[in-house]
């Protein structure tokens, strides 16, 4: 459990479990490897690495969730964030 003073933040490496707007009866769920962000338009959305089976079809894929878009985020397995120099950071930025 974080402690007071620390921020919670999703961290490249950690497993999460995300459920987004997909219809208005059920959300869509995703199971993945969180890589990072990007910018789609004028929003940001959280990059994932996601396994999909469909009968004998294994496939893997990288799966961008616009983050007005979800619902709930799980943590599954999480890693440590590492300390980011600020030239390192990955935020995104609009002009």
């Amino acid at each position: 459990m974080p402690r007071k003073d620390e921020a919670i933040v999703l961290t490249p490496g950690s497993l999460y479990r995300i459920k987004s707007l997909e219809s208005r009866d059920k959300p869509l769920e995703t199971i993945g490897v969180f890589k990072g962000y990007a910018a789609i338009a004028h929003d940001t959305a959280i990059v994932l690495d996601v396994d999909i089976s469909a009968g004998d079809k294994k496939e893997r894929l990288v799966r961008l969730i616009p983050s007005h878009m979800i619902i709930s985020i799980d943590v599954l397995k999480a890693e440590k964030a590492e300390e980011l120099k600020e030239s390192d950071s990955n935020a995104v930025y609009f002009g």
